[in-house]
């Protein structure tokens, strides 16, 4: 079928054949479709509709004649070539440029959409004058489907070009496959450093850390070029100058007042900061202080609840931010998508990095130094002023019956399996779970959930229809579509099938895949020095991400609608950030957690070394069994002196590390441009384009002065007057300098 586009318009939202429209709701439906259909035929395009997969659901299906095409394909080349983008230069005029189906879509579908003043006939769907359409979408390409799948069923890790996933899905699908190929590619080598150090190097190795920090800035500045060649390959570089604006877009709506809107959910940020800070602190708490001494009833199963309240709560408190992000970011009234994605995308990954770091960041920063005095707290106030000691100590105050703890009901007063949440073998411990079992999760999520979730819905479905296929919209669906073979033949419902099945859909995003690698490679640069492998496990990831991408595309979501893009927008600035950040992060817990030789570290019980967290909790345990709770964190606590100094020194030392990002980043960057840039093929091919385009456009001026340009750019071949019978051209002909000066010289 010579389709390019579906509409999917819901004239009822009621799904049951037993209950009927009322009059307001069908005579509001009958108007607003009438209304689509003459718009749709109005503007040149063919439009039918069919039933839907429900009672009041139509499927409108488009479809674009060639000769409207055709002007729509003048039509923007005028527009790129007004705001200097790059056009393809046409040296026969009735030569007609190949189109790829994308373009072909990306052109129907700004038509369809944009607003009337930028040439569109304004359907959008969500809009106050189209409130009954639901979407407009368009269908798989099947034949292309199965040969993209079946590419990635060999060993390669781009199975195919980018030049063929931007002519079946657009620029944007296109950058973001390359942007994953790339990124995987770059991961070999942090993978390969990660396993030679974690079979031989040393735990927290300041090397280590140096070499990741380097990689990630070098990928980032290696990428922000990357992208731009990729742009010129495409055609799209500066494609935002031509970019359509929204139909919720207010014109009269003052700059100062987007502005101040844009602020004003700064403090919505700053208070969801705060409640995940809490939650997880309270389930830190909970788990550190309470699983570990509770010897009650369900005490073996009582240690699963804080991950049960994780779970639960911490998705929920996620799902209500991005409600209130998607609120404030509509309320900012932006001109164009791209401005509105990107302030949805810096408040997206502001609270979902907090959600994927702050558990470390924590645990590496708060808990570890800190934790052993509050957990002495807890347990003096739990045991009446008591302070159990673990170790020698702990047996040495046991031996004395004055000493000993005094045994709750239902608490046990060792500290020593409480305390071990508090070292820094606990970060390894959260490494290996956010890297390993988060991707696990994700994976299914993606892949197998959907399936999972259809098969659910086609149980209840089946199980809601009587056995004489009567009383609900699908039996009686069966029966209402039984005369589409005799009207329109096998295929035409075969067709219809896959329509309504797509339709069903969801949208497929982006924005989702950009996110999920975006907190990857914050794991691998902010904290794989704490788990060298990390790196490994998202070079694994990545490569089954490749697959399980495309797979989703084609399967599980609807086909992308092709757009334009020359960049991967804010979340190139995200990784810029990450980069920044890991320089911090690295030479912070370098200097925490790094094994490091002591003189006064060398007896027996401490070994030969040990790192500066270490020495601080030995002066702890040290302190606390001479002096008591005022010892530790008292008003003059040498313990609690101690720390801060630690943490002081932890902060100079993340500063110091912050200048030398910027050098080495300026380094990098001004290499990078060298490298890649300058002198590059894709901008050679596009200065060539463009000097034949300005040729071109040279040629056509006029009409009465031809003037030729030297293709080598060795200046004017010639130049004439091609009119020569200008009024007064004889004025030209004649020169009266010579015979002036004769004529002096004769008077003298």
């Amino acid at each position: 079928m010579d389709v390019d586009f579906v509409i999917s318009f819901r004239a009822s939202k009621k799904t049951s054949i037993s209950k009927k429209q009322t009059k307001d709701e069908a005579r509001k439906a009958e108007i607003q479709y009438s209304r689509l259909l003459e718009t749709l035929s109005y503007g040149g395009l063919k439009a039918v509709g069919r039933r839907g997969d429900s009672l009041g659901h139509l499927l409108v299906f488009v479809s674009c004649p060639d000769k409207l095409v055709q002007n729509l394909i003048i039509r923007e080349r005028q527009s790129d070539f007004l705001s200097g983008l790059p056009v393809t230069p046409i040296t026969n005029g009735n030569e007609s440029m190949p189109l790829a189906p994308s373009d072909r879509l990306r052109l129907v579908h700004a038509y369809i959409t944009s607003i009337p003043s930028d040439g569109g006939l304004g359907v959008t769907p969500g809009s106050p004058e189209w409130d009954l359409v639901e979407s407009i979408f368009c269908l798989h390409d099947k034949s292309f489907n199965e040969q993209w799948i079946h590419a990635w069923t060999t060993s390669k890790i781009a199975s195919v070009s980018d030049g063929r996933i931007r002519d079946q899905f657009g620029e944007s699908v296109a950058l973001y496959f390359s942007f994953l190929d790339s990124y995987t590619r770059a991961l070999v080598l942090p993978a390969m450093i990660g396993i030679s150090f974690y079979f031989f190097g040393t735990s927290y190795s300041p090397i280590y850390s140096i070499l990741t920090v380097l990689w990630s800035i070098g990928f980032v500045e290696w990428w922000r070029v990357r992208e731009r060649l990729i742009s010129l390959r495409f055609g799209t570089r500066g494609s935002f100058r031509v970019e359509k604006r929204r139909a919720q877009y207010d014109p009269k709506f003052s700059w100062w007042k987007r502005e101040l809107r844009m602020l004003a959910s700064v403090p919505v940020i700053l208070g969801f900061a705060a409640l995940l800070f809490a939650l997880m602190t309270g389930i830190f708490v909970f788990e550190a202080f309470v699983t570990q001494l509770y010897t009650g009833p369900g005490h073996k199963f009582i240690s699963f609840s804080p991950t049960v309240l994780f779970v639960i709560l911490v998705p929920r408190l996620v799902a209500v931010f991005q409600l209130c992000a998607q609120y404030f970011t509509q309320w900012e009234n932006h001109a164009h998508h791209s401005s509105y994605n990107s302030s949805l995308t810096l408040k997206t990954f502001i609270f979902t990095a907090l959600v994927a770091y702050l558990g470390l960041a924590l645990s590496a920063f708060v808990y570890v130094p800190f934790g052993e005095g509050l957990m002495r707290i807890v347990q003096v106030w739990l045991f009446n002023g008591i302070v159990p000691h673990t170790g020698s100590q702990m047996n040495a105050n046991l031996t004395d019956s004055s000493q000993a703890p005094q045994k709750a009901e239902f608490w046990d007063v060792d500290a020593s399996s409480a305390e071990t949440k508090l070292n820094p073998g606990r970060l390894k411990d959260q490494m290996f779970a956010y890297t390993v079992t988060n991707q696990i999760v994700n994976t299914f999520v993606e892949i197998g959930l959907p399936y999972v979730l259809r098969k659910i819905t086609a149980f209840r479905t089946k199980k809601a229809v009587p056995s004489n296929g009567t009383g609900s919209s699908l039996g009686k669906k069966k029966v209402v579509f039984e005369d589409e073979k005799e009207k329109g033949g096998q295929a035409e419902k075969e067709f219809l099938d896959q329509a309504r099945a797509e339709a069903a859909l969801p949208e497929y995003d982006v924005f989702g895949d950009y996110s999920e690698m975006v907190i990857q490679f914050g794991y691998v640069a902010l904290w794989s020095t704490i788990w060298p492998l990390a790196p490994v496990m998202a070079l694994l990831n990545n490569l089954l991400e490749l697959r399980s991408d495309a797979f989703k595309i084609t399967v599980h979501e609807r086909r992308p609608t092709p757009v334009r893009t020359d960049t991967i927008g804010p979340w190139l600035e995200a990784l810029a950030f990450l980069s920044w950040l890991a320089a911090l992060t690295n030479s912070a817990l370098v200097y925490l957690f790094c094994p490091r030789e002591h003189s006064q570290c060398t007896s027996s019980d401490f070994g030969g070394s040990e790192s500066a967290i270490e020495r601080v909790h030995r002066h702890l345990v040290a302190t606390a069994g001479k002096e008591g709770i005022d010892g530790i964190w008292g008003e003059h606590g040498k313990g609690l002196g101690a720390t801060k100094e630690l943490l002081v020194m932890a902060l100079l030392v993340a500063l110091t590390a912050s200048h030398g990002y910027l050098i080495v980043r300026s380094i990098m960057r001004h290499v990078m441009e060298r490298l890649l840039w300058k002198g590059s093929e894709e901008v050679k091919e596009r200065e060539r384009d463009e000097r034949m385009v300005k040729e071109v456009f040279l040629k056509g001026l006029g009409g009465g002065v031809g003037v030729e340009v030297d293709v080598d750019g060795n200046g004017f071949k010639n130049f004439n007057v091609a009119n020569s019978n200008v009024e007064g051209v004889g004025f030209w002909d004649h020169d009266e300098g010579m015979d002036e000066i004769n004529r002096i010289s004769k008077e003298a």
